[in-house]
């Protein structure tokens, strides 16, 4: 009887017959993802020019320690001065978390920084796969309990989007006050549209169409989330830019315009 052998060549680092631009994507992502990383860990480590009138920083909030302002005051006085405190410090940690293991940003910064792999159809430069099953990647399944804090962080940032309408003087509109409102419109479909909120919503249930409310609910997320991709990359650059319109406001760099 005979056989056909199929012989599979294992292609080599970066090989690929793909004719097209296939690692401008992956080169974006390490750029965009790279910068704002870099200007994220800076700004958060200052801890100053995060308020500016009725606006605060998307870094900064909630404020839990750091001014009179604060939720719970200013800096305690036990905590040494040798050790980095910001209140920006004290929260990132969950918006920061929900990001990196986020779905979409796992298959995009394994592409642009661990070239696992560089491209679709394009050699990596490892022989073996071990999947998210194992550790270090097995923490990435973290991301289910982020989204909760996450949906916690978009009530907190809608509460400071309506206190940016408050001025001392009256209630106003200013560009500031739009920024921040935009800035919880993108970083709310981002949340909303997340994987594991699609499935914490429509999953556990083999039929959906008799329960109205839930598929309803299903199908809204599954709206937003087939732009999670586009939606996770605006509402990360929006957030890094609401920063930077609050601190050059706060050192007098940028004029913040009243509109009404």
């Amino acid at each position: 009887m005979a056989s056909n052998l199929v012989h599979i060549t294992r292609r080599g680092f970066g090989e690929t017959t793909r004719k097209d631009l296939w690692w401008l994507p992956s080169l974006s992502t390490f750029i965009g993802f790279s910068a704002f990383i870099a200007y994220s860990t800076w700004a958060a480590f200052q801890g100053e020019h995060y308020r500016f009138g009725p606006y605060l920083s998307p870094f900064y909030s909630p404020e839990l320690l750091g001014s009179a302002t604060a939720w719970f005051g200013p800096k305690p006085g036990w905590i040494p001065s040798w050790i980095p405190f910001t209140a920006a410090l004290m929260i990132l940690w969950a918006p920061g978390g929900f990001r990196f293991t986020c779905y979409y940003y796992r298959g995009a910064y394994y592409k642009a920084f661990w070239a696992d792999p560089p491209g679709c159809a394009v050699g990596e430069p490892r022989h073996s796969y071990r999947g998210e099953r194992k550790f270090p990647l097995i923490i990435q399944n973290i991301h289910r309990y982020f989204l909760y804090l996450a949906l916690i962080f978009i009530l907190i940032l809608a509460y400071d989007a309506y206190e940016a309408f408050h001025f001392s003087d009256g209630i106003h509109v200013g560009v500031g006050t739009i920024i921040l409102c935009l800035n919880v419109v993108l970083l709310g479909s981002y949340t909303l549209g997340c994987h594991s909120l699609r499935h914490l919503v429509g999953g556990g249930c083999d039929t959906l169409s008799n329960k109205p409310v839930r598929f309803a609910l299903w199908r809204w997320v599954s709206a937003l989330n087939r732009r999670h991709m586009m939606f996770a990359w605006f509402s990360l650059f929006w957030v890094g830019f609401s920063d930077i319109y609050v601190r050059l406001c706060s050192m007098g760099i940028f004029t913040d315009y009243r509109i009404f």
